[in-house]
């Protein structure tokens, strides 16, 4: 198991901080990071939460996928390292 997530369907308007503090209820997070586009810094509307514990990651993925944020439904899932 990946300590690592995936999360999809951000809306333009969600952060690091706000991403960040959606997930913090699972568990401690050692990163979140909303990613934006290289030219424009505008969201991509996606972006990768990492957590300090394996088990707060599986109970991440469990309560957040499929719930809203910042008016967007969210698609989570693990994170693959290409």
């Amino acid at each position: 198991m990946s300590k690592k997530l995936f999360v999809g369907g951000l809306a333009w308007a969600t952060d690091d901080a706000g991403l960040a503090e959606a997930f913090r209820q699972f568990g401690e997070i050692a990163e979140a990071k909303v990613i934006t586009d290289r030219d424009t810094g505008r969201s991509r509307g996606f972006g990768f939460v990492t957590f300090e514990d394996e088990g707060a990651a599986q109970q991440a993925l469990e309560g957040m996928n499929g719930r809203e944020l910042d008016g967007r439904t969210l698609g989570v899932d693990l994170a693959t390292e290409h």
